[in-house]
């Protein structure tokens, strides 16, 4: 048997390797290719999903949030976005947390918005009203609506408890940029009712709720009709505590009426 060289069993060999690894063969070229999306890239939104995701801002804070596209997003036609912010004891856990209640949580069950939904968290040791947290919330507007194909007649916010809390102010203070807001046991500044006559919003309050007192709302409510505002709706939900925000959210009316709301002409 003649001898072979050591070379060509060498060569041998690594042939038969690689015809045994055959496609699954991956080079370096496409391992680098194959890099995760940084956790704050924009534009990684997926039709009928509901994703996280995370903002850099411009002071340099991470602001996770939760995205959902509807099922016929395309990047052609604008349509409409809800804002929502969530209550105070979202704020203690995983960005998951936050679809604990309300829009999120009735998306991660299943059910299909006609409308993109944003769902950011508020750091435990801040608040939604404090003006940091206002701050950071209209950049996470600004940036998605230069990313996505958002109606800018129908941005709706809506929140609960803390997150109503931080409803009312930045609807106070920026009425301008939604077309309706729904306000769930929070609470207002008196004070800024002339800034929201014009700016349709649906306000719930439990009659029972010991967390946040149902004058909470009435005194706004009775401000904002004081100061001529005919835009506003009040649904008192009887025997009722804190929770009122599951029965509002699961009323069908609710979306009907949003989605009928344009943003008031200047």
């Amino acid at each position: 048997m003649p001898s072979v060289p050591l070379r060509s069993w060498h060569s041998f060999a690594l042939l038969m390797l690689l015809i045994l690894l055959g496609p699954t063969f991956v080079g370096p070229t496409l391992l680098s290719a194959q890099e995760p999306n940084p956790p704050d890239a924009l534009g990684q939104g997926k039709p009928g999903a509901q994703v996280e995701l995370a903002l850099t801002t411009r002071d340099g804070a991470s602001v996770p949030y939760l995205l959902y596209l509807p099922q016929d997003y395309d990047g052609e036609k604008p349509l409409p976005l809800l804002l929502f912010l969530h209550g105070r004891g979202e704020s203690y856990g995983p960005l998951s947390l936050v679809a604990k209640w309300g829009p999120p949580q009735m998306i991660a069950r299943g059910e299909h918005f006609p409308m993109i939904v944003v769902s950011p968290q508020c750091p435990g040791n801040d608040s939604w009203n404090r003006p940091t947290q206002q701050q950071r919330i209209l950049e996470l507007l600004e940036a998605l609506t230069t990313t996505y194909r958002i109606d800018p007649e129908r941005v709706y916010l809506s929140g609960l408890s803390m997150g109503g809390y931080g409803s009312w102010r930045l609807a106070a203070d920026h009425p301008e940029r939604f077309a309706a807001a729904v306000i769930i046991c929070g609470g207002g500044d008196p004070a800024d009712a002339a800034k929201l006559t014009r700016l349709p919003i649906w306000v719930f309050h439990g009659d029972q709720d010991a967390a946040v007192p149902v004058v909470k709302s009435q005194e706004m409510v009775d401000a904002i009709r004081a100061a001529g505002g005919e835009s506003i709706r009040y649904t008192t939900l009887e025997h009722v505590g804190h929770n009122s925000w599951s029965p509002a959210y699961a009323l069908p009316d609710l979306y009907a009426w949003l989605l009928a709301q344009k943003r008031p002409t200047p």
